[in-house]
């Protein structure tokens, strides 16, 4: 997951918001990629070139990593805002990346500090893993002697190191394996859980066709990060994680819980294997090692998949550009405000925030993870994961035993339904409450059709088959309608629940969801049959609903847009052209946002801020005169209600027609695309957690007799509950969305890298 409700000891600055960059002149920054590439390198280069450029600092890539200081020369090359221009949907990283060896020696150091102050560069920005920060680190703690020592030998002007004291420094972490300790996500992470889940679910359909077992390996030396959320995403029968070597005779339990899953229904098993997973001895437990097991105990067609270096390539995932983005701007902030006697930091993320964290120890404990599982430890090496690690492991565990696979005659019976718009992801988290609740002896019931299918009676029990292989599956199993119910449906709705003697009920949806649930609850002493433990599930891909900072569906969103913009971007390659891109999201601004971050539009539009013809005057003077300096491509994004008369046509006829024929205009407007599609894995394991979560709730309040009225959330990192009583705090009734929203403090991101004229 990328949200993590982290418990450990550790030292973070925490800011509500984006802060402005402070002044830049004068200043010069290097900034290079170092070790393994990781996809969304290039979103940070991009977001460290132009946030510096925009406050008056000269940047100079560094290329090849470390090697390029040692170099020198054309290895360190000053980069203009153009310079960045069309890498966003880049894989890999543009300005190279090495291991260096001779930086590890001091003469290989003593080269660096001398070709960086040849160009007056005392600020640096690093883009790498544990290794690569440690080097900055020790760059950083030597730079004084490695300086007086180049004066000593004359290899460097006294008045030169008397101007550049210090080395002031930011790291960024690019591991695909999101194995930095105290930062809940590291660049390209969530693109190679895109690659992994991709391949699972290819490989699913094959398996099926043939009842086949398949080994999938996975990276993550000492990380288990990818393979056990590729395992919940995916729908994976067995994972073998580093942090957690099985107990000997783990061949017999992997087995018997395959086995179990056959007699179960699975026409297919896979089994997920991180390339650091050992067994308690310290031995390599290898993929074809397992797949042996499988075909000699089980007499079952097993086969081996090997990712390998699949994982690190392709376009980066939409949160890896837009999050790789800001902390590229945070990064720029950080060696900005930086003073000689300040803290070497590491910019992270936590809670979908930019957040500071203490580079050594967060290297300490990094490294620290590998003694620990060394030492038998493996309890305290899971914790250091942090707390969704631990969730994740639980939930896995829970889903993938199928020891009970029918409900038990004397538990409880409890509904779900979907209500509101068509969301990616609602399949997963009905499923997750199915087999969660089939497992903990519960009978599971269906409702089809909302709250409209509610009404009507139209219910039946599912069972643990029927949602086998939901997991990647778009759209809504039971059907959705957007449909409140009103007064005169209350009657039949409360005798359907009667009826089917339902105990409990989880409503997985967006807004209509919670108006009706809402409603229900505020009728319950009229209709005693309300009285049952409710859950709102939050699925919508506006991202508006209360008490919740995501919802289930808005990153397969996210990510259909920004797909979508790449291709439109690439169409006009040939022309010069301007494009208006129109987005859904309602009166929710998240969609268009995000996306525009992360295709690098050129200008947002958000119902939030609104449109004026004074904006409209100085966009379309900014874009005549970007034209006007060679700009062949601009991308405008329109969130669908950014205003009610400034439509997205008349965006585009103004600009045509204040264009003179320097550039022609097309629109786009997406449309349902965006509620379609497989859900990204990000949305199965938020869809499977909230449903954990629920569950949890209902079972709680089944346990002590009370008949609570909630919705789930996601707050700072954490999933809570929160009062169906409370909802209208939290809304903006006029818009139909949070008072509050976290992601509106990335407009200053929008605006700086927005364009150098603006800039």
């Amino acid at each position: 997951m990328r949200n993590d409700d982290r418990d450990d000891q550790r030292i973070f600055d925490r800011t509500s918001r984006t802060p402005t960059l402070p002044d830049g002149r004068g200043i010069r920054i290097g900034i290079l990629t170092s070790g393994g590439d990781a996809q969304g390198m290039n979103a940070a280069v991009r977001a460290v070139v132009r946030s510096a450029i925009s406050v008056g600092a000269e940047v100079y890539a560094i290329y090849e990593g470390y090697q390029g200081m040692i170099d020198g020369g054309e290895g360190i090359r000053k980069f203009g805002w153009d310079d960045v221009g069309s890498i966003l949907n880049r894989g890999g990283t543009v300005i190279g990346t090495f291991r260096s060896k001779e930086m590890r020696e001091r003469e290989g150091r003593l080269k660096a500090v001398r070709h960086l102050l040849h160009r007056g560069i005392d600020r640096l920005v690093v883009i790498g893993g544990d290794g690569s920060l440690t080097g900055l680190n020790l760059l950083r703690n030597e730079w004084s002697g490695l300086v007086a020592e180049l004066v000593e030998r004359g290899d460097l002007a006294p008045e030169v190191a008397e101007q550049h004291p210090s080395l002031m420094i930011a790291g960024l972490v690019g591991s695909i394996d999101n194995d930095l300790v105290g930062s809940d996500m590291t660049i390209g992470a969530d693109t190679a859980l895109h690659r992994i889940v991709d391949a699972i679910d290819d490989l699913a359909s094959t398996a099926a066709s043939h009842q086949r077992s398949f080994v999938v390996e996975v990276m993550g030396r000492h990380c288990g990060y990818l393979a056990l959320m590729s395992a919940v995403a995916g729908g994976a029968d067995y994972v073998l994680v580093p942090e957690q070597p099985p107990a000997p005779g783990w061949e017999d339990e992997m087995c018997a819980e395959l086995r179990k899953g056959r007699e179960s229904g699975r026409r297919d098993s896979i089994v997920i294997i991180a390339e650091g997973a050992t067994d308690r001895e310290g031995n390599p437990i290898r993929a074809e090692y397992v797949r042996k097991v499988l075909a000699e105990r089980l007499n079952e067609d097993a086969r081996v998949t090997i990712l390998g270096h699949v994982q690190r390539g392709g376009k980066p995932s939409a949160y890896d550009r837009w999050a790789s983005t800001w902390l590229g701007y945070s990064a720029v902030h950080e060696v900005l405000t930086a003073t000689p006697e300040s803290e070497g930091m590491v910019v992270g993320t936590r809670s979908n925030r930019s957040e500071r964290l203490s580079l050594v120890k967060a290297v300490a404990d990094t490294q620290h993870v590998p003694e620990l599982i060394e030492a038998g430890q493996y309890h305290e090496a899971m914790r250091m994961r942090g707390g969704s690690f631990l969730e994740m492991d639980a939930i896995f565990s829970e889903l993938a035993d199928p020891a009970r696979t029918t409900p038990e005659p004397d538990y409880r019976r409890i509904a779900v339904m979907h209500a509101g718009g068509p969301a990616p992801g609602m399949n997963t988290a009905m499923r997750a409450l199915v087999r969660l609740g089939i497992s903990r002896g519960h009978t599971m019931i269906g409702i089809h059709n909302g709250f409209v299918g509610l009404a009507a009676n139209d219910m039946e029990e599912i069972t643990w088959s029927q949602v086998e292989g939901l997991t990647g599956e778009g759209g809504a199993m039971l059907g959705t309608r957007r449909e409140v119910p009103q007064t005169q449906d209350l009657y039949a709705i409360s005798r359907a629940l009667e009826k089917n003697d339902i105990d409990a009920l989880v409503v997985i949806g967006g807004y209509s969801a919670y108006d009706g649930v809402h409603k229900m609850t505020t009728e319950r002493d009229r209709y005693p049959a309300f009285r049952i433990p409710t859950v709102c599930v939050p699925a919508s891909i506006d991202n508006n609903l209360p008490g919740s900072e995501l919802s289930i569906g808005t990153d397969t969103a996210l990510n259909v847009i920004v797909d979508a913009m790449d291709k439109i971007k690439e169409s006009g390659i040939a022309s010069k052209r301007c494009f208006v891109v129109e987005t859904m999201g309602k009166n929710c601004g998240y969609l268009a946002m995000m996306s525009g971050i992360a295709a690098g539009a050129e200008r947002i539009y958000l119902n939030e801020d609104g449109i004026s013809l004074d904006d409209l005057v100085t966009d379309v003077h900014w874009l005549r005169e970007s034209f006007a300096k060679g700009r062949r491509l601009f991308l405008a994004v329109r969130n669908e209600n950014a205003s009610k008369n400034y439509t997205t046509e008349f965006l585009a006829q103004m600009m045509e027609e204040e264009s003179h024929g320097m550039y022609d205009v097309r629109t786009a407007v997406l449309g349902h695309m965006q509620q379609g599609g497989s859900p990204s894995p990000f949305d199965r394991l938020l869809a499977t957690r909230f449903s954990y979560q629920a569950l949890n709730l209902v079972d709680d309040e089944l346990a002590v007799g009370q008949d609570g009225s909630w919705f789930m959330g996601i707050r700072e990192g954490s999933t809570h509950a929160g009062k169906m009583e409370t909802m209208s705090s939290l809304v903006d009734p006029q818009h139909r969305r949070p008072r509050h929203q976290w992601w509106l403090d990335l407009r200053t991101v929008a605006r700086t890298l927005s364009d150098e004229l603006r800039s």
